[in-house]
């Protein structure tokens, strides 16, 4: 997990997320295979029609930027800790957090969750989705790069109070 001088967490996705961008690929690869049937079709008849072309090329296009940015997701979806920040990578889209502006992180055990906590106003919090069994590895990571990082946990007798007031 650790890389120069930074740490990689591979991003957990949930069975149902994992299963809709499965649905994606498959969609893209079912609409590429019927837009190679009908281009077929196409070339056998009159092929001067210049919008018929453009469907055509747009159709591929879709299908193939949509496939390569689902691959991107599965592939480079994680967390990022360096000496500065705390990147959050999805695919081709980066969210950077500054370490200095992370106040806390509070592990819920009885939701088994993990949730970092802003000092500014436009970022409260964010949930971190990684496996369990690396929260700690995660919480240790963060505090290696800022010492003044506080970290607290809450039982699940705790988070049922809360949820009844």
């Amino acid at each position: 997990m650790q890389k120069n001088s930074g740490y990689k967490f591979p991003f957990k996705f949930s069975p149902l997320t994992l299963s809709v961008l499965i649905l994606l690929l498959v969609l893209c690869a079912g609409g590429t295979a019927l837009t190679i049937w009908q281009f077929s079709d196409f070339l056998k008849g009159d092929i001067s029609s210049v919008w018929e072309w453009l469907k055509y090329i747009l159709m591929f296009l879709v299908c193939g930027l949509l496939f390569i940015l689902v691959i991107a997701m599965l592939i480079k979806s994680q967390y990022m800790i360096t000496d500065e920040e705390l990147i959050l990578q999805f695919g081709f889209i980066k969210t950077r957090y500054a370490l200095k502006k992370i106040r806390s992180v509070r592990r819920f055990m009885g939701s088994g969750k993990l949730a970092v906590y802003f000092d500014d106003m436009k970022n409260q919090y964010s949930v971190i989705v990684v496996k369990e069994r690396w929260f700690e590895a995660f919480v240790k990571a963060l505090r290696e790069k800022n010492e003044n990082i506080a970290f607290d946990f809450t039982t699940a007798e705790e988070e049922a109070e809360w949820k009844k007031k």
